[in-house]
């Protein structure tokens, strides 16, 4: 599968997306921006300069300060594919942000979504 228009798409284009889904379920953007932080380490600074950029998602995820460790513990299903089992990485944290997105719009609590 070529994945390579995905990688391409700008970030600052789906940001809007998730907190549009997040607040139609009540969520705010302020939780969508602590998922964010928590998988990725970027900062409200660093998220903002990499939307103002309008860098893709290849860009966004190649210079994340660092991959929360606990990511690994997302698991579920999203677009008919389990996350867990995605081999290409780039992919996979793209869709380990899909599914923490989900679970914020299902309702979990951040305690939750966050693997505390």
């Amino acid at each position: 599968m070529d994945n390579s228009k995905i990688y391409k798409m700008p970030f600052a284009k789906v940001y809007p997306l998730y907190i549009q889904k997040a607040e139609r379920k009540g969520r705010t953007q302020k939780e969508v921006d602590e998922i964010i932080f928590w998988l990725t380490g970027y900062d409200k600074y660093s998220l903002f300069q990499i939307l103002s950029n309008n860098s893709d998602f290849d860009t966004f995820f190649k210079y994340a300060p660092k991959i929360n460790p606990n990511a690994a513990k997302i698991k579920g299903i999203v677009c008919g594919i389990r996350v867990e089992n995605i081999e290409d990485k780039l992919m996979q944290h793209i869709r380990f942000l899909d599914k923490l997105i989900d679970e914020l719009a299902k309702g979990k609590s951040m305690e939750k979504i966050l693997r505390e």
